[in-house]
């Protein structure tokens, strides 16, 4: 079990992740390819990504970030850095600024975790080598390119949807209103966040500096925290998939164009409006002043279109915005 303990300072410094976090994305995503999940809703997007991986020509390389993120176990804290919360570059720059004992240590727990031994730039990477660290950061950007690329629109989306959620449930209950939704693989107990599925046992003691957390696609189903403790705490939990994933290609067999042309009309124009914030179907049918049923079917014409994802929490449904819909609504 994973136990955080918050002081009332830390309750106050707690915050969600602004968007999706692309290097936590990236370092998660290499886990469920290698790993043995059995989720349906990802079982293509593996096909497609471990086709294109063996057709890649710098082998080495990614053997070397596969051994790096092990689908199970300990991986390397120095490999998703805070500054990844500003952007992908960020993230990026932060890994090839790791001081030498930080890669040493991190590397050595990873050694002493496997049984068989670790591919041979490791030890170019514990001593620091300016080279290996770029290298390292480069076949990340590569296979973010590959494997999260046509992907990234619908990742987006769910970790948007999910923040809409959040939001909604803070707005409610406050900050344990939001602890308390990260339930059933999370728990709030009195004034600590308890993770029973957690591969070890550990307490964190947040000591005023709060956490944050970070709703990730491809977390599997059990949260995310760093090894080390003098790190910022970083929770990264699973958010709802949404039916999986699709690359984006709207519009290649002409059925895009033609939801699109659905959606013309005042009406929806103004669902879509009404949904920039997140709202349900209630919500909705309230807000427009139509009945319940009719505020349902323009959301399902909207979502069809990949316009809206729509979320289903306890009795209600929550409609927000993709980034697609997002544009067409700003444009």
């Amino acid at each position: 079990m994973l136990k955080i303990h918050f002081s009332a300072e830390d309750i106050f410094r707690t915050r969600v992740a602004p968007a999706a976090d692309p290097v936590w994305e990236v370092v998660l995503s290499l886990h469920l390819l290698a790993g043995r999940s059995r989720d349906s809703l990802l079982a293509g997007w593996r096909r497609e990504v471990s086709r294109e991986l063996r057709q890649q020509e710098d082998v080495d390389a990614l053997r070397l970030l596969s051994a790096l993120s092990p689908p199970r176990g300990y991986f390397p804290d120095f490999l998703t850095p805070y500054e990844s919360l500003h952007g992908f570059e960020a993230g990026m720059e932060a890994l090839r600024r790791t001081p030498v004992a930080l890669l040493q240590r991190d590397l050595t727990l990873l050694a002493n975790g496997r049984s068989g031994s670790l591919p041979a730039g490791v030890a170019a990477l514990a001593r620091g080598e300016p080279d290996a660290l770029g290298h390292l950061t480069e076949t990340m950007g590569r296979y973010r390119e590959l494997a999260l690329g046509p992907y990234w629109p619908r990742v987006q989306a769910a970790v948007e949807a999910d923040r809409v959620r959040r939001a909604r449930a803070m707005l409610d209950g406050g900050i344990e209103g939001l602890l308390t939704t990260l339930r059933p693989g999370v728990r709030w107990e009195s004034g600590a966040l308890e993770i029973p599925a957690y591969p070890s046992n550990r307490e964190l003691h947040l000591r005023g500096r709060g956490l944050l957390l970070v709703p990730s696609f491809f977390c599997a189903n059990t949260p995310v925290a760093l090894l080390d403790p003098q790190l910022p705490p970083v929770l990264v939990y699973p958010v709802d998939r949404l039916g999986g994933l699709t690359a984006d290609r709207a519009g290649a067999d002409g059925t895009g164009r033609e939801a699109l042309t659905a959606l013309l009309g005042r009406t929806r124009a103004a669902v879509l409006a009404a949904t920039d914030d997140g709202c349900t179907t209630g919500e909705l049918a309230r807000r427009l002043h139509i009945s319940a049923a009719a505020a349902s079917q323009h959301a399902t014409v909207l979502r069809n279109a990949g316009l809206l994802i729509s979320q289903r929490d306890r009795n209600t449904v929550l409609h927000t915005l993709t980034p697609l819909g997002r544009a067409v609504l700003t444009s």
